[in-house]
């Protein structure tokens, strides 16, 4: 295509005229990024014909995101998360085998490192929720176990708050645990049934929902990440069964295949084993790492 000059911008050739201004690039995955990103701009203000102070609005509401960003908040993390571009970027990038946990995002809250802790620990240092076991076992996917796999787990609270939500509040490294699965690939670690909560709204991302009329809450869950030599590492969710908004997920993240009950067992061998008082509380999650 013949490259258009900058003196001929006009509405019709704006997308061209700078993406030829990238002919220089010398990485070639940077100008095609850069060349696209132009093209889907330009036609995006070319269909909605914003007006000068829309325009100056949008460069102000981006400005609001990059301001409420700090060491403790990532609020452009949520405006991806909430425009479900996250999800499409997590579903481009771990597309799966039959069989294999389904990914989703990673969240904006893993901003700390996990402690290693030891199988059967309690990472509820605050004891705000319902006490509860999680328990499974990493396998491959064709169910072979996979010792000294890594099963790293954080989440809210049953108040629905992260401990770098609450440094005043919960203790450093609450609910955040990192795994080492025994030699049958089994792990378990007792923790609390957390709670459904609002995304961070009180900044430029809960503006936006609030003026669309959506809703910023996530349903109730635990995140995991699970890993294990010469597998693929997933990053996923255990969502709790009947939890509020699964069918609503303000960030996009519910699948089906993700979500667990959280069952009441009566059984002193097991609840012995687990170190807990017998009945208690169970959340069953396996985690199949593809190769």
């Amino acid at each position: 295509m013949t490259a258009v000059r900058s003196t001929d911008f006009t509405e019709e050739t704006s997308a061209q005229v700078v993406a030829d201004s990238f002919g220089a690039t010398t990485d070639p995955r940077l100008r095609r990024l850069m060349v696209s990103l132009v093209q889907h701009l330009h036609a995006f203000v070319r269909d909605v014909e914003p007006t000068e102070a829309e325009w100056q609005h949008a460069v102000d509401f981006l400005t609001d995101v990059g301001h409420a960003c700090d060491a403790t908040r990532q609020e452009f993390v949520l405006l991806s998360d909430v425009l479900g571009v996250s999800m499409l970027v997590d579903a481009i990038n771990h597309r799966k085998p039959a069989g294999a946990t389904e990914s989703t995002v990673l969240g904006p809250f893993h901003m700390v490192e996990s402690p290693p802790r030891e199988l059967g620990a309690d990472i509820a240092l605050d004891r705000n929720g319902p006490p509860c076991v999680l328990a499974g076992h990493v396998r491959a996917a064709d169910g072979t176990a996979l010792p000294g796999a890594q099963v790293d787990v954080w989440q809210a609270n049953g108040a629905g708050f992260y401990d770098v939500q609450q440094p005043d509040i919960q203790p450093e490294r609450n609910l955040r645990g990192l795994f080492t699965a025994d030699e049958q690939g089994r792990y378990w670690l007792r923790t609390v049934v957390p709670r459904h909560y609002p995304i961070p709204s009180d900044g430029p991302v809960g503006r936006l929902l609030a003026a669309t009329g959506r809703h910023p809450y996530r349903p109730a869950h635990i995140h995991v990440i699970g890993s294990a030599a010469g597998h693929a590492p997933v990053t996923t969710h255990v969502f709790v069964a009947g939890s509020p908004y699964l069918g609503s997920d303000t960030v996009f993240g519910v699948k089906g295949s993700l979500v667990r009950p959280v069952t009441t067992v009566d059984d002193p061998e097991r609840a012995a084993r687990y170190g807990v008082e017998n009945p208690f509380r169970l959340i069953e999650f396996d985690v199949v790492l593809a190769s």
